[in-house]
């Protein structure tokens, strides 16, 4: 399975902004047990869960921006190939108050404890290069060959016997499940929604949403805020 998008970008994440009109679930799960968590389960957590659980092999086929929400479709496929202008990112924490997604994949992904940290604490963008460099992504190719490339990464997958690649991709799993993976996972959506119905965290929120101010822009300014001598958060 190619899983790819068909605008200027792969994937911007979480539409921010109106929950009652983009996540009429939202209001729901509120109305009925007052907490964000069971509509975030659904989804959130789910969808990427079941993109972890599809039993054919699957490829990420990533194009310019996958950020926020967007990198756990485009970082969660067994490979990834990115086009030379692809880049990854995870504004909510600094932009929202998020503390990662409602399926965190960040320490997965990276396999590695201070890499994952610092791309989320810092906001960092992460370039193709960059992506390929720290085992991110497989492949870069031209914007241009990225279609080619990618049907004919499939193509040759698709040559082992059907039985034999549901078995390899069985096997990979389970390895990353035994560690742990799924049921981290599954567990920290708990902490986002902790986060979202904490004081300081929808102090931030509703800044976002009152100056209708995108969480990309708001780790901008929170990084600029650093940067002064008084190091006040960003208004």
């Amino acid at each position: 399975m190619i899983l790819k998008a068909n605008g200027k970008g792969f994937c911007s994440g979480h539409a921010i902004g109106n929950n009652a009109h983009d996540y009429p679930e939202f209001v729901e799960g509120f109305k009925h047990t007052g907490t964000p968590w069971k509509p975030q389960t659904d989804l959130f957590v789910k969808p990427v869960l079941n993109l972890w659980e599809f039993s054919k092999p699957t490829i990420a086929q990533v194009h310019g921006y996958c950020v926020g929400g967007g990198t756990h479709y485009g970082l969660t496929t067994d490979v990834v190939i990115a086009s030379d202008d692809a880049y990854f990112q995870y504004p909510p924490l600094q932009g929202f108050g998020m503390p990662s997604g409602e399926c965190s994949i960040e320490p997965w992904v990276f396999m590695n404890w201070r890499r994952a940290a610092y791309y989320l604490y810092m906001n960092e963008v992460i370039d193709a290069q960059k992506a390929l460099s720290v085992g991110l992504v497989n492949e870069v190719v031209p914007r241009a060959e990225l279609d080619a490339r990618v049907e004919a990464v499939a193509r040759h997958i698709a040559q082992a016997p059907l039985t034999t690649l549901l078995a390899t991709k069985a096997n990979l799993k389970r390895a990353w499940e035994l560690m742990g993976m799924r049921v981290h996972w599954q567990s920290s959506n708990d902490l986002v929604a902790l986060a979202s119905m904490s004081a300081d965290v929808q102090a931030l929120v509703q800044q976002v949403l009152q100056g209708k101010i995108m969480p990309s822009e708001m780790a901008q300014r929170q990084a600029a805020a650093a940067a002064s001598t008084d190091g006040a958060a960003a208004t």
